[in-house]
């Protein structure tokens, strides 16, 4: 029996429909397009950077090594997750709370154009070498001030298209008030908000600052204040990233081992915790900056610590569900329930690879966050190899593991077997891709190699020699690791175009739990919106209003000061 979900009118009255609306379909799979497109060109951007580095190829005199480096960090770690995230969101929504109205899919539309028009004046502006700066744009370097006007471009069309999936989402609610509130929406919305929040310090830094600067109508640029107003929203990215894998985790997992989610209140707990503790903790990746104060940094590292509950109840979560299906298939003993679990499904076993990819990469994390710890591997390239096991394994292949049955639903096309033999390689070769490149990354980065920089190849130490016998710890493995995973790339791309345009006409279902028999009970204080808004913006001014008057009234000679900026 298919399952049945209610189409919102214009109206807001309902009719019964078995998918997504045919219109919102349209709008997701433009995001779901533009998101591949951008990865097969960040990854083979990857590769040159990669191989370039490692000291095995010489790049020709037009192209320049930060330059790929910029398009393989911006393309795939901003642009591909970005639309990937959003195709996701507006094609969930409209399965579980009913079909868009036609004004708010024209706010969808909106933002799909003015978030490609940034990415296009931000690509532009990058292949014209006018403005490699890493996807992080640190300055003092200057990029062409279309690459920021790109990215505030970029930055607005979301909140344009957040803003339509969150009024959609309050609406169904108005309309059902005392409902138990979909899953899929609620966690959707605590998504958006902390991407709305978290990303009004790049769009400050990006208008305010760098704009005026590149322009010439400012001397210069407080550069620190730049630095914190970045990461206060590039650690939030980073849960950008993984709430999404989280929802695919939560949702769609349980649908596809044939059981049903655990708990609900847990489910919700976790993304509302993800929403208070993930903002307010941006100086972990500033504790070796001066200009912080000791006092400040500490308080943050204690909020980062603290992201670690809602991580380990999404882990306890997801694996109660793995083992509560597993025994009541018949599963005996402490871990024979595994054995029932469709290892052969790649819209299974790419997410619960990357599940599995998590806990070297949340340890890794833990290290990061650390404050002494920090300083033994920062700016090095264990940061590089913990980046490529988070965001480039754990994030993407939940994504690509959600692709086989999103693309498939989306564009009515049966998921073939063909397509689920070429998931399984392809899951496989990035997995094995990423453990050599990621696990040598971490180790050179321990024996000091640096990142962001062009001039120090992979090293082949005398330590790493002596202990690993130069198999982990070199060159040779960094770049074997970066052509497979290429090779995996492609796969993937090809995947998308099978599944998306070649798979043979029908239908694919668009897998989603049902209700956990805690649903009715779920309290109520956990759908208070304004309360936990209220108190993210509590824990937000806390933590940053005094450093931020510091760095702002305390301004280094030839950066523009407040009274500065407000003549």
């Amino acid at each position: 029996m298919k399952q049945t979900n209610l189409a919102l009118k214009e109206d807001y009255s309902y009719d019964i429909q078995t998918s997504v609306d045919p219109k919102d379909r349209k709008l997701a799979i433009a995001h779901l397009s533009v998101a591949f497109v951008a990865f097969i060109i960040g990854v083979f951007g990857g590769l040159l950077q990669g191989l370039a580095r490692g000291g095995m190829i010489e790049l020709p005199a037009w192209l320049g090594y930060y330059q790929i480096l910029t398009v393989h960090g911006v393309l795939l770690a901003i642009v591909f997750t970005t639309y990937f995230i959003f195709g996701f969101f507006f094609a969930g929504m409209s399965k579980t709370q009913g079909a868009f109205t036609d004004r708010l899919r024209k706010f969808g539309w909106t933002g799909f154009i003015l978030t490609t028009i940034g990415t296009l004046m931000a690509a532009t502006m990058i292949l014209l070498n006018e403005a490699s700066v890493l996807y992080t744009f640190y300055t003092p370097l200057q990029a062409h001030w279309l690459f920021y006007s790109g990215l505030a471009t970029f930055v607005v069309g979301t909140w344009i298209g957040a803003a339509a999936i969150l009024t959609h989402f309050f609406k169904w609610k108005k309309i059902n008030n005392g409902k138990p509130t979909p899953l899929f929406g609620f966690m959707a919305t605590a998504t958006l908000l902390l991407w709305i929040v978290s990303g009004l310090g790049v769009a400050t830094t990006v208008l305010v600052q760098m704009i005026p600067w590149a322009l010439g109508l400012t001397d210069g640029i407080n550069v620190l204040l730049s630095r914190t107003l970045f990461w206060y929203f590039g650690h939030p990215l980073v849960y950008f990233w993984i709430m999404p894998a989280y929802m695919v985790w939560y949702l769609i997992i349980p649908k596809l081992i044939g059981g049903r989610l655990f708990s609900a209140s847990l489910a919700k707990l976790a993304f509302v915790l993800f929403l208070l503790f993930s903002i307010p903790v941006g100086f972990h990746h500033q504790l070796m900056e001066a200009g912080i104060t000791e006092f400040w940094k500490y308080i943050q590292t204690i909020l980062t610590f603290v992201v670690v509950v809602p991580s380990l109840l999404t882990a306890f979560s997801i694996f109660a569900t793995f083992e509560q299906t597993g025994r009541a298939k018949g599963g005996k003993g402490l871990f024979s329930w595994m054995k029932k679990l469709p290892w052969g499904d790649v819209r299974f076993f790419a997410p619960f690879m990357g599940m599995l990819v998590f806990i070297p990469a949340g340890a890794g994390g833990i290290i990061n966050a650390s404050f002494q710890l920090n300083s033994v591997i920062h700016n090095t390239l264990w940061v590089v190899g913990h980046f490529h096991l988070t965001v480039g394994t754990t994030v993407l292949l939940t994504f690509f593991g959600a692709a086989y049955w999103l693309l498939p639903h989306l564009t009515g096309r049966r998921f073939t077997k063909h397509a689920n033999r070429c998931g399984i390689v392809q899951t496989w070769m990035w997995t094995i891709g990423m453990f050599l490149m990621s696990g040598a990354m971490h180790l050179l980065g321990l024996f000091g190699a640096p990142r962001r920089t062009a001039y120090t190849t992979y090293q082949d130490h005398p330590q790493a020699l002596e202990w690993f016998e130069g198999i982990f710890a070199s060159n040779i493995t960094v770049g074997i690791g970066g052509v497979i995973l290429t090779a995996a790339g492609v796969l993937m791309f090809y995947n998308f175009i099978h599944l998306a345009f070649l798979a043979p006409k029908g239908e694919t279902e668009f897998p989603m739990t049902t209700d956990p028999e805690d649903t009715e009970k779920t309290p109520a204080f956990l759908e208070n919106w304004k309360l936990w808004i209220g108190i993210t913006i509590v824990l937000i001014l806390f933590a940053y209003t005094v450093p931020l008057y510091d760095m702002i009234v305390n301004s280094p000679p030839g950066s523009p000061t407040f009274n500065n900026l407000i003549k």
